[in-house]
């Protein structure tokens, strides 16, 4: 059991050192931007949808 966790993280290592094709700083600079922008993005449409939910709910309920 112990002789397969080592063969396997030996292999992991073996893996992620040699085989994996990481991005470039560039490539990981725009990639970044992009999630950045995409998250601001869904932040902003969904606050507008709450808002406009809260004031809809607002006259919805309105009592007099």
């Amino acid at each position: 059991m112990l002789k397969k966790i080592i063969t396997y993280c030996k292999d992991s290592y073996q893996e992620l050192a040699h085989n994996t094709t990481w991005p470039s700083r560039k490539e990981l600079t725009h990639s970044a931007i992009v999630v950045l922008t995409a998250s601001i993005v869904i932040a902003i449409v969904v606050f507008a949808e709450d808002q406009v939910f809260e004031n809809l709910m607002k006259l919805v309920y309105r009592t007099n």
